[in-house]
């Protein structure tokens, strides 16, 4: 059943609630983490470093580091990162068309249980 399926886990957790947002958020450009805290409302620091690195790790991003006091470091997508617009914006499409439905089914599922 998983003969096509490489043994290696996939580079980017579905359902993660952060990944997305902040591919989205250097998609016009490098940023620096304070301006990736703005529109990324509700994310903790330690969070965000968190994702950063994993992301980094995964050759999504990449992480530059300049010689100036204090230190600035912008982050920005790598052409692999660029290459997750198509599948997000497939994953938004089909949020749009049937996110209905699946509320629906989480309704009927909590009725059921309690």
């Amino acid at each position: 059943m998983f003969a096509d399926c490489s043994p290696v886990a996939a580079p980017m957790r579905i359902g993660d609630k952060w990944t997305a947002k902040i591919i989205t958020c250097l998609e016009s450009g490098p940023r620096r983490f304070t301006e990736l805290r703005v529109p990324l409302r509700g994310i903790t620091p330690k969070v965000l470093t968190e994702s950063l690195r994993a992301l980094e790790r995964d050759g999504m991003i990449t992480r530059t580091v300049y010689p100036e006091i204090p230190a600035r470091v912008e982050y920005e997508l790598t052409p692999l990162g660029r290459t997750l617009f198509e599948p997000m914006a497939a994953q938004c499409a089909w949020t749009r068309e049937h996110l209905p439905e699946l509320l629906a089914a989480r309704q009927a599922h909590e009725s059921a249980t309690h």
